[in-house]
């Protein structure tokens, strides 16, 4: 049997921002976007060249939680941009865009060589090679 991650999912209360961060940023392809108008339910499916996806979310009532930095739950997505080279030049590129990095860019004890940066509403992604 093979298994993968067909794709993974984010509430956010600004939708279009960010869609346009991983578009912007990370070289996603955002669909159209979809509208259920009886729940008010929104979303965006944002592909990337190797097939991943990342759905990004919006509906009236759902409510925001102050997310910790390290807490149980889902922790960030990690986005491999191939070198160590764009991994500095994009952390940089985010970092004068007003997004706070968190950490890096470093080589981690489990060596892989990365930058976690605080993107949409708190959510974490990470740049690696």
């Amino acid at each position: 049997m093979i298994v993968k991650i067909e794709h993974v999912a984010m509430y956010v209360e600004n939708l279009e921002a960010c869609r346009d961060f991983f578009v912007k940023y990370l070289g996603g392809t955002a669909n159209d976007g979809y509208h259920n108008k009886t729940t008010g339910f929104r979303s965006y499916f944002i592909s990337f060249d190797d097939g991943a996806r990342l759905e990004v979310m919006n509906k009236p009532g759902i409510v925001g939680v102050d997310i910790k930095p390290e807490s149980m739950g889902y922790s960030h997505v990690a986005f491999s941009v191939g070198s160590k080279e764009r991994v500095d030049e994009l952390t940089k590129e985010i970092e004068a865009a007003g997004y706070k990095v968190v950490s890096g860019p470093r080589t981690t004890g489990d060596g892989y060589y990365e930058s976690q940066i605080v993107v949409i509403e708190g959510n974490r992604i990470e740049i690696t090679v």
